[in-house]
């Protein structure tokens, strides 16, 4: 696989109160690391990148004139929804496979991922943020995922989960706004971000003082760019009617 730059900033420029960001955008691997033979499924599977994920992420940035912080490595590499002290930063294994890449990964190379992939993700994200506050521009952080409808033999069959953990009423409102527009969505499912697992907007929403969600979609709903734009287009407009102006 090719070396990623290990951020994709897009749209810097959008002059919409929506700021997106993708933190599995990517099943790409840093240049010093390779998957083996045995790993190559695994690769494109959603073990190692939200599959739809950076597609509706570009398709609401188009739609709401948003800015847009993509992740360019795996989330098997680093998981740039996680703290680097969760047990799932950084897995060894996936449904029983070993990933070779992730065997016997010490302190060394564990600062090497953070150094060179996790810390530029999130700098580039408390960047754009620290611009967009300077020159008064309101601003409202959505972090773009997408779920398996199988994950490990627990079938899920809700289209949409919103995960939030301070802004209850906001979340509770988006999600019966997608409710009422066709959209089967659940709160704070099939993760919840009151268990801390919408941990990249819950660090920058806190940290800037802003109001933040993470949207999570069945990746089989993504299938094809006419869905990924009909599912923009439920996102955009409850988006609209809740981000500040």
């Amino acid at each position: 696989m090719s070396a990623p730059a290990p951020v994709q900033p897009e749209r810097l420029a959008g002059a919409g109160p929506v700021v997106l960001t993708c933190e599995h955008a990517s099943a790409e691997l840093p240049a010093w690391l390779q998957a083996s033979p045995a790993d190559r499924d695994w690769m494109r599977t959603h073990w190692a990148v939200d599959l739809g994920g950076a597609a509706l992420t570009r398709a609401l940035a188009a739609r709401l004139d948003a800015p847009a912080v993509l992740a360019r490595a795996s989330r098997l590499v680093c998981d740039c929804n996680r703290s680097p002290g969760s047990p799932t930063w950084i897995r060894e294994t996936v449904e029983g496979h070993a990933l070779s890449f992730n065997q016997g990964v010490g302190a060394e190379e564990r600062q090497r991922r953070a150094r060179a992939l996790y810390a530029p993700y999130h700098h580039a994200i408390d960047s754009l943020l620290v611009d967009r506050l300077a020159r008064r521009q309101p601003s409202f952080l959505f972090s773009v995922h997408t779920f398996t409808p199988d994950y490990e033999g627990e079938l899920r069959e809700m289209e949409a989960g919103v995960l939030f953990d301070l802004h209850d009423e906001l979340g509770e409102a988006f999600a019966d706004g997608l409710n009422r527009a066709g959209l089967e969505t659940a709160i704070n499912a099939p993760w919840s971000g009151k268990a801390g697992l919408a941990y990249s907007p819950d660090r920058h929403g806190r940290a800037h003082h802003l109001p933040y969600l993470e949207i999570e979609v069945r990746n089989d709903l993504l299938s094809s760019a006419a869905q990924v734009d009909r599912i923009a287009g439920l996102l955009a407009d409850q988006l609209r009617a809740v981000a500040p102006r």
